[in-house]
Protein backbone atom coordinates (compact mmCIF):
# COMPACT_ATOMS: atom_id res chain seq x y z
CA UNK A 1 0.00 0.00 0.00
CA UNK A 2 1.23 3.51 -0.73
CA UNK A 3 0.37 4.82 2.67
CA UNK A 4 -2.06 7.49 1.32
CA UNK A 5 -5.44 7.60 3.02
CA UNK A 6 -8.44 7.05 0.72
CA UNK A 7 -11.21 9.60 1.50
CA UNK A 8 -14.57 8.15 2.45
CA UNK A 9 -17.39 8.94 -0.01
CA UNK A 10 -19.72 11.70 1.02
CA UNK A 11 -23.08 10.74 2.43
CA UNK A 12 -25.77 11.00 -0.33
CA UNK A 13 -28.28 12.37 2.11
CA UNK A 14 -25.96 15.19 2.92
CA UNK A 15 -25.64 16.09 -0.77
CA UNK A 16 -29.44 16.12 -1.15
CA UNK A 17 -29.77 18.44 1.82
CA UNK A 18 -27.21 20.77 0.28
CA UNK A 19 -29.13 20.95 -3.02
CA UNK A 20 -32.40 21.69 -1.25
CA UNK A 21 -30.74 24.52 0.64
CA UNK A 22 -29.40 25.99 -2.62
CA UNK A 23 -32.90 25.87 -4.21
CA UNK A 24 -34.41 27.60 -1.20
CA UNK A 25 -31.85 30.34 -1.37
CA UNK A 26 -32.55 30.92 -5.10
CA UNK A 27 -36.31 31.28 -4.57
CA UNK A 28 -37.29 27.84 -5.84
CA UNK A 29 -37.21 28.93 -9.47
CA UNK A 30 -35.89 26.65 -12.18
CA UNK A 31 -33.14 28.28 -14.14
CA UNK A 32 -34.71 29.76 -17.25
CA UNK A 33 -33.51 29.08 -20.75
CA UNK A 34 -31.38 31.95 -21.83
CA UNK A 35 -32.05 31.26 -25.53
CA UNK A 36 -34.16 33.64 -27.64
CA UNK A 37 -37.92 33.18 -27.23
CA UNK A 38 -40.33 33.90 -30.13
CA UNK A 39 -43.70 35.34 -29.21
CA UNK A 40 -46.64 32.99 -29.76
CA UNK A 41 -48.98 33.97 -32.56
CA UNK A 42 -52.65 33.12 -33.07
CA UNK A 43 -52.67 34.06 -36.80
CA UNK A 44 -53.49 30.92 -38.94
CA UNK A 45 -51.71 32.39 -41.95
CA UNK A 46 -48.60 32.90 -39.89
CA UNK A 47 -48.87 29.38 -38.54
CA UNK A 48 -49.27 27.98 -42.06
CA UNK A 49 -46.33 30.04 -43.26
CA UNK A 50 -44.26 28.78 -40.36
CA UNK A 51 -45.16 25.16 -41.21
CA UNK A 52 -43.28 25.22 -44.52
CA UNK A 53 -41.75 22.30 -46.37
CA UNK A 54 -38.13 21.58 -46.49
CA UNK A 55 -37.81 23.53 -49.76
CA UNK A 56 -39.35 26.62 -48.21
CA UNK A 57 -42.83 26.43 -49.96
CA UNK A 58 -45.68 27.41 -47.62
CA UNK A 59 -48.22 24.69 -46.84
CA UNK A 60 -51.18 26.85 -47.92
CA UNK A 61 -49.71 27.41 -51.38
CA UNK A 62 -48.98 23.72 -51.81
CA UNK A 63 -52.54 22.78 -50.82
CA UNK A 64 -53.97 25.39 -53.18
CA UNK A 65 -51.88 24.01 -56.05
CA UNK A 66 -53.02 20.45 -55.30
CA UNK A 67 -56.65 21.61 -55.16
CA UNK A 68 -56.34 23.30 -58.56
CA UNK A 69 -54.79 20.16 -60.03
CA UNK A 70 -57.63 18.01 -58.69
CA UNK A 71 -60.17 20.49 -60.05
CA UNK A 72 -58.66 20.28 -63.55
CA UNK A 73 -58.61 16.48 -63.40
CA UNK A 74 -62.26 16.50 -62.33
CA UNK A 75 -63.25 18.70 -65.29
CA UNK A 76 -61.31 16.46 -67.65
CA UNK A 77 -62.98 13.32 -66.36
CA UNK A 78 -66.39 15.00 -66.48
CA UNK A 79 -65.86 16.03 -70.12
CA UNK A 80 -64.81 12.48 -71.01
CA UNK A 81 -67.89 11.09 -69.26
CA UNK A 82 -70.19 13.48 -71.14
CA UNK A 83 -68.65 12.50 -74.48
CA UNK A 84 -68.95 8.79 -73.71
CA UNK A 85 -72.57 9.22 -72.60
CA UNK A 86 -73.42 11.13 -75.80
CA UNK A 87 -71.69 8.52 -77.97
CA UNK A 88 -73.57 5.73 -76.23
CA UNK A 89 -76.90 7.52 -76.68
CA UNK A 90 -76.20 8.01 -80.39
CA UNK A 91 -75.21 4.36 -80.67
CA UNK A 92 -78.43 3.27 -78.97
CA UNK A 93 -80.55 5.41 -81.31
CA UNK A 94 -78.65 4.16 -84.36
CA UNK A 95 -79.15 0.55 -83.26
CA UNK A 96 -82.87 1.19 -82.78
CA UNK A 97 -83.16 2.69 -86.27
CA UNK A 98 -81.22 -0.18 -87.81
CA UNK A 99 -83.43 -2.74 -86.10
CA UNK A 100 -86.57 -0.95 -87.28
CA UNK A 101 -85.24 -0.77 -90.85
CA UNK A 102 -84.36 -4.46 -90.74
CA UNK A 103 -87.83 -5.31 -89.46
CA UNK A 104 -89.42 -3.32 -92.29
CA UNK A 105 -87.20 -4.95 -94.88
CA UNK A 106 -88.16 -8.41 -93.68
CA UNK A 107 -91.85 -7.47 -93.60
CA UNK A 108 -91.68 -5.97 -97.09
CA UNK A 109 -89.92 -9.02 -98.46
CA UNK A 110 -92.47 -11.39 -96.93
CA UNK A 111 -95.54 -9.38 -97.91
CA UNK A 112 -94.27 -8.87 -101.45
CA UNK A 113 -94.40 -12.63 -101.93
CA UNK A 114 -98.07 -12.67 -100.87
CA UNK A 115 -99.22 -9.75 -103.04
CA UNK A 116 -99.60 -11.87 -106.22
CA UNK A 117 -102.14 -14.01 -104.35
CA UNK A 118 -104.10 -10.88 -103.48
CA UNK A 119 -103.95 -9.81 -107.15
CA UNK A 120 -105.40 -13.13 -108.29
CA UNK A 121 -108.27 -12.85 -105.81
CA UNK A 122 -108.94 -9.31 -107.01
CA UNK A 123 -108.97 -10.32 -110.68
CA UNK A 124 -111.35 -13.18 -109.96
CA UNK A 125 -113.67 -10.85 -108.07
CA UNK A 126 -113.82 -8.42 -111.00
CA UNK A 127 -114.08 -10.91 -113.86
CA UNK A 128 -116.26 -13.72 -112.58
CA UNK A 129 -120.02 -13.33 -112.61
CA UNK A 130 -121.52 -16.58 -111.37
CA UNK A 131 -125.11 -17.26 -112.34
CA UNK A 132 -126.04 -20.54 -110.74
CA UNK A 133 -126.67 -20.91 -107.04
CA UNK A 134 -123.78 -23.32 -106.66
CA UNK A 135 -121.38 -20.96 -108.44
CA UNK A 136 -122.53 -18.04 -106.32
CA UNK A 137 -121.97 -20.02 -103.14
CA UNK A 138 -118.45 -20.86 -104.26
CA UNK A 139 -117.90 -17.23 -105.23
CA UNK A 140 -118.98 -16.04 -101.79
CA UNK A 141 -116.70 -18.54 -100.06
CA UNK A 142 -113.49 -17.39 -101.73
CA UNK A 143 -114.58 -13.76 -101.43
CA UNK A 144 -114.75 -14.27 -97.67
CA UNK A 145 -111.27 -15.72 -97.80
CA UNK A 146 -110.11 -12.69 -99.81
CA UNK A 147 -111.67 -10.36 -97.23
CA UNK A 148 -109.79 -12.11 -94.42
CA UNK A 149 -106.54 -11.68 -96.32
CA UNK A 150 -107.22 -7.98 -96.91
CA UNK A 151 -108.08 -7.45 -93.23
CA UNK A 152 -104.83 -9.13 -92.20
CA UNK A 153 -102.95 -6.77 -94.50
CA UNK A 154 -104.68 -3.78 -92.94
CA UNK A 155 -103.70 -4.90 -89.45
CA UNK A 156 -100.08 -5.10 -90.59
CA UNK A 157 -100.25 -1.53 -91.94
CA UNK A 158 -100.55 -2.38 -95.64
CA UNK A 159 -102.69 0.04 -97.65
CA UNK A 160 -103.43 0.09 -101.42
CA UNK A 161 -102.61 3.15 -103.50
CA UNK A 162 -105.27 5.20 -105.26
CA UNK A 163 -103.61 6.47 -108.41
CA UNK A 164 -106.16 7.14 -111.17
CA UNK A 165 -106.35 10.86 -111.92
CA UNK A 166 -103.32 11.59 -109.72
CA UNK A 167 -100.14 13.26 -111.02
CA UNK A 168 -97.49 10.78 -112.01
CA UNK A 169 -94.97 10.31 -109.21
CA UNK A 170 -91.93 8.10 -109.95
CA UNK A 171 -91.56 7.47 -106.23
CA UNK A 172 -94.97 5.75 -106.18
CA UNK A 173 -95.73 4.80 -109.77
CA UNK A 174 -94.07 2.93 -112.59
CA UNK A 175 -95.19 4.11 -116.03
CA UNK A 176 -95.75 1.11 -118.28
CA UNK A 177 -97.59 2.96 -121.05
CA UNK A 178 -97.85 6.56 -122.19
CA UNK A 179 -100.50 7.63 -124.66
CA UNK A 180 -102.00 10.90 -125.90
CA UNK A 181 -105.33 11.97 -124.48
CA UNK A 182 -107.63 14.87 -125.27
CA UNK A 183 -109.50 14.42 -122.01
CA UNK A 184 -106.70 14.03 -119.47
CA UNK A 185 -103.88 16.51 -118.96
CA UNK A 186 -100.27 15.56 -119.45
CA UNK A 187 -98.52 13.54 -116.74
CA UNK A 188 -101.75 12.40 -115.12
CA UNK A 189 -102.46 8.73 -114.49
CA UNK A 190 -105.10 7.46 -116.88
CA UNK A 191 -105.40 3.88 -115.74
CA UNK A 192 -104.07 1.56 -113.05
CA UNK A 193 -102.68 -1.63 -114.58
CA UNK A 194 -101.46 -3.19 -111.33
CA UNK A 195 -102.31 -1.95 -107.87
CA UNK A 196 -99.53 -0.56 -105.73
CA UNK A 197 -99.24 -0.95 -101.97
CA UNK A 198 -97.63 0.93 -99.10
CA UNK A 199 -96.48 -0.38 -95.71
CA UNK A 200 -96.77 2.30 -93.00
CA UNK A 201 -96.03 5.03 -95.55
CA UNK A 202 -93.20 3.07 -97.19
CA UNK A 203 -93.61 1.79 -100.74
CA UNK A 204 -94.20 -1.93 -100.67
CA UNK A 205 -94.83 -2.22 -104.40
CA UNK A 206 -94.98 0.48 -107.08
CA UNK A 207 -98.21 0.83 -109.01
CA UNK A 208 -98.05 -0.01 -112.70
CA UNK A 209 -99.92 2.78 -114.50
CA UNK A 210 -100.76 4.28 -117.87
CA UNK A 211 -99.84 7.98 -118.09
CA UNK A 212 -101.34 10.65 -120.31
CA UNK A 213 -99.16 12.52 -122.79
CA UNK A 214 -101.79 15.25 -123.25
CA UNK A 215 -103.38 16.13 -126.60
CA UNK A 216 -101.89 14.40 -129.62
CA UNK A 217 -99.85 16.11 -132.34
CA UNK A 218 -102.96 16.60 -134.55
CA UNK A 219 -104.82 18.58 -131.90
CA UNK A 220 -104.77 22.39 -131.89
CA UNK A 221 -105.91 24.97 -129.40
CA UNK A 222 -108.67 26.27 -131.72
CA UNK A 223 -110.13 22.86 -132.51
CA UNK A 224 -113.73 22.34 -131.51
CA UNK A 225 -114.43 19.60 -128.99
CA UNK A 226 -115.75 16.32 -130.38
CA UNK A 227 -119.49 15.91 -130.30
CA UNK A 228 -120.98 12.81 -128.84
CA UNK A 229 -122.14 11.55 -132.24
CA UNK A 230 -118.89 12.56 -133.97
CA UNK A 231 -120.59 14.92 -136.48
CA UNK A 232 -118.42 17.88 -135.51
CA UNK A 233 -115.32 16.12 -136.60
CA UNK A 234 -116.92 15.05 -139.87
CA UNK A 235 -117.94 18.64 -140.68
CA UNK A 236 -114.43 19.94 -140.05
CA UNK A 237 -112.92 17.27 -142.29
CA UNK A 238 -115.31 18.20 -145.16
Amino acid sequence: MSGEATPFPQDPSAEADSLIQDLDQSGGDTPADTGPQEPASNDPQAAATAAADGDGEPLAQRLAAELETLRREHETMRSQYMRIAADFDNFRKRQSRDQEDLRLQIACSTLSEILPVVDNFDRARQQLDPQSEEAQALHRSYQNLYKQLVDAFKQLGVAPMRVEGEPFDPNLHEAVLREPSDLVNEDLVIEELQRGYQLNGRVLRHALVKVSMGPGPGASQGAAPLAQDGTAGAEESS
